[in-house]
């Protein structure tokens, strides 16, 4: 089930791969990315979708349009007759809310015929998809060709979530990901079709907008909007420190940030693990030795199954209360669900917030996961990711070890919508 997942970005990467890698079109530090009003749990998993909607001359464009109407209006109507035909057929009502591989190939083909040099679609790509980085793997195709990977891409994540947090299926982590319902019982069939209810309603007006209300909602009856946890950090949890990026003089120090991964307790009311605590101090040394002006703490709410504490927020809290290290030095990355992620993601705050791309950064974890950060996650990476999200460097001890982040770790994430 795992490796069907990923068959998709697998097709992606093989397709790229012939192409001349000199072309492509690389993001931009300076960008800043749209919110949703539906919050970032749409902007993060959908952003091409997010901006269909949030760009208004784009959006009249794409409300106006004839063939995409008939799509919505379909979609209405045959959600619709689920809701007097299905009674407890769970499945009936996922399959006439989601979208089909007709669908898809439909909106593609008429996205394709809207595409027009100098308008619209074509400003969306320039303007926002390219320097956005969310879909740099396919930065070395045609303008019009990356808008239609990345509806494609949205496509399949939306029904992915459906997939996974209304049908039940396995997501790729089934001991912390899975669904909270017991989708047999039949009361539970009476949720799914109140969610098919309240995503046809008159104010979707946009082809795709009953499939992304549907999904959000199986987000949120899960508790599942992990995503936006502590959002938006730049004004939140890492205001502090992002004023500090600005006045830092980074010739004083030989790495950018000292990532520290998170270890998740096992036990439920137990808010920071032994390991957690003790990777915290071995940072905090590297960061009293002046290597670094930044710790990054990274690690969600991952174990156990749906717990309520954030490995990273934790760690924090243990940095500043017992380690006595200065809020304004601490970075807060708390959505990474597991080491691929610890890596990418904090590769992805060192872009977003200006720090230099060019300057390695340093891991400080325990043995064990150092040498399995070096020796196995890069390539595991490649395998679930389809990219490096960034570069060994030199080993400095059995707990740190270099690394160079890479920006194609800003490319969204289609089946991990807990952290896309």
């Amino acid at each position: 089930m795992y490796f069907i997942k990923r068959v998709f970005l697998v097709l992606v990467v093989l397709g790229i791969s012939s192409l001349t890698f000199a072309q492509k079109k690389l993001p931009g530090q300076s960008y800043q990315l749209l919110s949703s009003q539906n919050g970032f749990v749409q902007s993060k998993n959908y952003y091409l979708l997010t901006l269909f909607k949030e760009l208004p001359e784009l959006k009249k464009t794409l409300e106006n349009d004839a063939v995409l109407n008939k799509i919505l209006k379909r979609k209405i109507e045959r959600s619709s007759a689920a809701l007097k035909n299905c009674g407890s057929d769970l499945l009936c009502y996922t399959r006439s809310i989601k979208l089909s591989d007709d669908e898809i190939h439909e909106v593609s083909n008429r996205l394709s015929r809207l595409f027009k040099s100098g308008q619209e679609l074509e400003k969306l790509v320039k303007d926002h998809l390219i320097p956005s980085g969310c879909y740099g793997l396919y930065s070395a195709l045609s303008p019009k060709e990356i808008l239609i990977k990345a509806w494609e891409q949205d496509a399949k994540a939306l029904n992915h979530t459906i997939e996974v947090y209304a049908e039940g299926q396995k997501p790729n982590y089934p001991m912390i990901d899975s669904i909270s319902f017991n989708v047999k019982d039949k009361a539970y069939a009476e949720l799914v079709a109140t969610s098919v209810k309240l995503s046809v309603v008159p104010e979707n007006t946009l082809f795709f907008e009953p499939t992304l209300t549907f999904a959000l909602l199986s987000l949120e009856i899960n508790e599942r909007n992990d995503a936006a946890d502590y959002e938006p950090m730049i004004s939140t949890v890492n205001k502090l420190a992002i004023a500090q990026i600005s006045k830092t003089n980074w010739n004083n120090y030989r790495y950018s940030v000292i990532l520290v991964p998170g270890e998740g307790p096992e036990e439920k009311e137990t808010e920071l693990s032994a390991g957690g605590m003790l990777r915290c101090r071995l940072a905090a040394l590297q960061y009293q030795k002046g290597l670094a002006p930044f710790i990054m703490v990274s690690g969600g709410r991952v174990h156990p199954f749906k717990t309520k504490y954030s490995e990273a927020f934790e760690m924090k809290k243990f940095l500043i209360n017992t380690l006595h290290i200065p809020e304004t030095a601490i970075l807060l990355e708390p959505h990474a669900r597991h080491t691929t992620t610890n890596m990418r993601n904090c590769a992805r705050l060192i872009f977003r917030y200006g720090i230099p791309m060019d300057k390695p950064a340093i891991t400080s974890t325990s043995k064990s996961q150092s040498y399995y950060i070096s020796d196995v996650v890069t390539e595991r990476s490649k395998k679930e990711l389809g990219y490096y999200p960034y570069k060994n460097g030199k080993r400095l001890s059995d707990t740190e070890m270099e690394f160079y982040p890479n920006t194609m770790s800003l490319q969204i994430d289609f089946d991990e919508p807990l952290d896309p």
